[in-house]
């Protein structure tokens, strides 16, 4: 049987497609290698399943540093809002959360998944799961049919290609579409992995004097070889096993990765600034002032509060400084030496974890190959990307899902509209 549509990956670039295909009219097949749908939607947000932001879309792109621009002229035709009102009209109800972060109102990534299987039944739109794809075929120019693993070939106008990237793997993510997006001429941007934790061989890493420590709404930035910020991003981070991670380091990550290629570097420096409020001389002031006040107790008293005492004792250490030493023993330049660490703690990092490890895969099908308002391939007729399987990578918070539906939508759309 032949199909208008044939939709390659149930992920939400996928679901979207099948759904905006089968909206058209078009007879559509969706094929998923793995046993159920939705699979990446069910673990996202923490599985609670963070739809899209409400953030200007000026602010949207500008958290999607991997190609964001590309995406101006699909939200002149879809955008985060009408994720919102595409959600609604399924029926499920979305709130607002801290920094325009949108979730269902019933915490249920399974709720949005069981909307979006609801809504391909009423339209009619076949889905056919543990179906892996080997190829897709291609003659004069054109998509002509879609090849399983068993042999099987299903002819079809244009295929969507939805497979993701190799980030989470776990959910079907294995790097499948890039092969076929290469025989069909396409570049393929190098991977690598972003929204990923950073990996250090620092003593105090490797000793674990600080694992499992978090620090609240610190500036954490990366450094370029001469000691200038390339990124700074304040938000709360965690000291691990192996080095680095929570949400400001997660962000800070792919920067770590394009600088160790840019500069061909083995480490690259980061810096934690624990009290960005501050600058210098006012925490030099702060301290000063407290000391002054009483002269006679220990540092790490006279200290306490200004930073989680964990960290507070470390950078004393780190310091030279003796934590039960009285405050008015210390000489002014260790004063200073312990405020600039705060300000500026620097260490080296060698890497992040591997891109299986990643929330999100940097890198992928050239954005210059593809028409960007219907997500069509310039180079083979009737074939269409969406999703992380093209060169487009943001950070966590709604940003990388928006993507995923907007271009998932104007994929399906167009390709039933051929």
């Amino acid at each position: 049987m032949k199909y208008d549509v044939i939709v390659i990956g149930g992920g939400p670039s996928g679901l979207m497609a099948s759904i905006a295909a089968g909206e058209n009219g078009s007879k559509v097949l969706l094929l998923d290698k793995g046993n159920k749908l939705g699979r990446k939607l069910a673990i996202s947000g923490g599985g609670r399943c963070n739809v899209t932001n409400r953030l200007p879309i000026d602010e949207i792109v500008k958290h999607i540093p991997g190609n964001g621009r590309f995406l101006y002229s699909a939200f002149s035709i879809f955008n985060n809002e009408d994720i919102i009102r595409f959600f609604e009209d399924l029926g499920i109800e979305l709130k607002e959360e801290d920094h325009g972060r949108m979730f269902p109102v019933s915490d249920r990534a399974q709720s949005v998944v069981d909307a979006l299987l609801d809504k391909l039944s009423k339209l009619n739109v076949e889905i056919r799961t543990n179906t892996a794809v080997k190829d897709i075929c291609y003659a004069n120019g054109c998509v002509e049919s879609v090849e399983l693993m068993t042999g099987e070939k299903i002819p079809t106008n244009a295929v969507v290609v939805a497979v993701g990237g190799k980030s989470v793997p776990q959910t079907g993510s294995t790097g499948d579409g890039f092969p076929w997006a290469e025989k069909a001429g396409h570049t393929i941007s190098e991977l690598f992995p972003t929204e990923v934790p950073v990996t250090s061989n620092e003593p105090f890493i490797k000793d674990k004097l600080l694992q499992g420590l978090s620090l609240r709404d610190v500036a954490v930035s990366v450094l370029n070889p001469k000691g200038k910020a390339i990124i700074t991003h304040q938000m709360d981070m965690i000291f691990t096993h192996f080095g680095i991670s929570g949400p400001a380091v997660l962000r800070c990550s792919q920067f770590v990765v394009k600088a160790m290629k840019k500069w061909n570097l083995k480490e690259v420096l980061m810096s934690i600034d624990a009290l960005p409020d501050y600058n210098e001389e006012e925490l030099f002031q702060k301290i000063m002032k407290n000391i002054k006040e009483e002269p006679k107790k220990t540092i790490k008293n006279s200290l306490k509060g200004l930073v989680p005492e964990r960290y507070l004792l470390f950078l004393l250490e780190f310091n030279q400084i003796d934590v039960n030493a009285q405050g008015g023993t210390i000489s002014t330049e260790l004063i200073r030496k312990f405020v600039k660490s705060c300000k500026q703690f620097q260490f080296h990092v060698n890497g992040t974890l591997p891109l299986e490890k990643a929330f999100v895969t940097g890198g992928g099908v050239s954005v210059k190959e593809i028409e960007p308002k219907t997500m069509a391939s310039k180079l083979m007729h009737g074939l269409y990307f969406c999703g992380e399987v093209l060169d487009i990578y943001g950070y966590t918070g709604g940003y990388n899902i928006t993507s995923a539906l907007v271009t998932g939508r104007l994929a399906g759309m167009n390709a039933a509209l051929k």
